[in-house]
């Protein structure tokens, strides 16, 4: 029998709460690992590229599973899911908290991810269907404080705790907060999201995993250098499984993830300016911290300090760009964001060995005034133009591009700066050859090394100004929606999709 839900007359806000605890420690985990990998490293006696697999591994579950959210957001409760995915995550932390040697964690990580998989959709697409479209940005506001904030909290909590503290103390602070959220989702939870009974494709499924996981495991090895056969490799398995998925869909009459919503012209336009920020501003998290702590060579507490203020910004912005939204629609938010973001990516592409703790703090701070306007009204608006049946495929497909192209665009932007790093090492090493009596010391190449390296750092933040360009451009054909699309009949979704009446100017 099929449940039906409306948008209730007043949001459960206690409910909406212990979903934002439950996200937030989740997302929070995603990077919250990455300072200790050293000191996890080096205790368990493994080498790097087995230590990465504690991130790599978490990344990948992620992108296996967020794919097969809108299937199961359709077919489960809310309450069932997320106490699913609470006890899976919670299971995991524990497991990570206490274990013994390096395998049992990276189990673990990937149980933490198998439950974290699926928080983000499931608390977007509760927002969607608890709000009406003229409150939705203020809501979804609140909810940028977990999708931009708690990566961004990751590396300044890791790398206190680190230095202070056994790494196994980033697993035990979490776990009270997911008890907590747990319990809660127990006994006081209740179901809001419409439920269908639909088969799943197991096909499907298999396809989604090879594609997403192989694109996402293949760029994100390729980041540390194209020689790499595994990386080709996994990037075309991906890429030939991620198209017979797509093409296996519109033959199905209830895909796992329904591509037919980008027919929906505000919707698709929103992802491909997010497609395009992703891959931009994302790998800023990659290539400053190398700045800030290989050419510089600040701590990681300080590093992680760095952007802490940024993070702390984005947090008190959320909600008043949420509620600006509301009032003004996203157009200009977002024109006026992205070229505050412009302006301070292109300063961050003039870096040198000369600027100052303080300025680069300033700089980050104000670009992630910038970023906190664009992202969620952007995600928002194209979300309001989908009818309440597509909510689980608009989130899924929303949280799954920002995984495979954040992916992609850090793998391309670190290329990049390697490959620029080591061609104007070469060049400068043969000038320093040619000019010194008495042959190029070890404090020379150790400066070479860093001159090459900030070279490569501000080439890619300038290519990363460039297509944060491009971002701005699409903002200009972008439209407010005021209300949703019809919930139009399937035998008729695609002669009547073309038609729909919401874009409004």
């Amino acid at each position: 029998m099929t449940e039906t839900s409306a948008i209730p007359n007043k949001p459960p806000y206690a409910m909406i709460a212990i979903l934002f605890v439950g996200a937030f420690v989740a997302i929070l985990n995603e990077t919250l690992l990455n300072v200790a990998l050293p000191t996890i490293m080096h205790e368990f006696e493994v080498k790097p590229t087995a230590v990465q697999w504690l991130s790599t591994g978490y990344m990948l579950i992620n992108g296996i599973l967020i794919p097969a959210s809108a299937f199961l957001i359709q077919r489960f409760t809310n309450r069932s899911l997320f106490i699913t995915a609470m006890s899976l995550f919670t299971i995991g932390t524990v497991l990570a908290s206490i274990s013994p040697t390096f395998g049992i964690l990276v189990v673990a990580r990937m149980i933490q991810a198998a439950g974290s998989a699926v928080m983000m959709p499931l608390l977007m697409n509760v927002m969607l269907v608890s709000f009406p479209i003229e409150k939705r940005g203020t809501a979804m506001g609140f909810f940028g404080l977990v999708m931009i904030v708690a990566p961004a909290l990751g590396p300044t909590l890791s790398g206190y705790i680190v230095q202070h503290y056994d790494w196994r103390t980033l697993f035990t602070i979490v776990i009270p907060f997911s008890v907590i959220a747990l319990v809660y989702s127990i006994f006081r939870l209740k179901n809001l999201t419409p439920q269908r009974p639909i088969k799943l494709d197991v096909l499907s499924i298999i396809l989604s995993s090879l594609g997403f996981g192989g694109l996402l495991y293949g760029f994100s090895i390729a980041g540390e250098g194209w020689s790499n056969p595994m990386a080709y490799g996994t990037i075309i398995v991906g890429a030939v499984s991620l198209v017979i998925m797509i093409l296996r869909q519109f033959r199905l009459e209830e895909p796992i993830l329904e591509f037919r919503i980008f027919k929906y012209p505000m919707f698709a336009l929103s992802q491909t300016i997010a497609i395009v920020l992703s891959m931009a501003l994302f790998s800023a998290m990659i290539l400053l911290p190398i700045y800030v702590q290989d050419i510089r060579g600040f701590s990681p507490m300080e590093a992680g300090l760095l952007m802490l203020p940024g993070a702390l910004v984005m947090g008190i912005m959320s909600p008043i760009t949420g509620k600006l939204f509301d009032m003004f629609g996203p157009r200009n938010l977002a024109i006026v964001g992205l070229s505050i973001t412009i302006v301070t990516t292109y300063f961050f592409s003039q870096l040198d060995m000369e600027i100052a703790y303080s300025s680069m703090v300033i700089l980050f701070a104000v670009r992630a005034f910038g970023m906190s306007m664009v992202f969620m009204p952007i995600m928002t608006n194209g979300l309001n133009e989908l009818p309440q049946r597509y909510y689980p495929h608009g989130t899924a497909m929303n949280n799954t591009l920002q995984q495979v192209t954040g992916a992609i665009g850090a793998a391309v932007l670190v290329s990049l700066m390697n490959a620029r790093s080591e061609s104007k090492g070469e060049e400068l090493y043969m000038q320093a050859l040619a000019t010194a009596e008495n042959g190029v010391t070890k404090e020379m190449e150790a400066s070479i090394l860093k001159e090459a390296m900030l070279n490569g750092v501000n080439l890619s933040f300038f290519i990363s100004t460039i297509v944060i360009v491009l971002a701005l451009v699409l903002t200009f054909f972008m439209k407010r929606i005021t209300s949703s699309a019809e919930d139009i009949k399937p035998e008729t979704q695609d002669s009547e999709i073309n038609e729909n009446p919401a874009t409004q100017g």
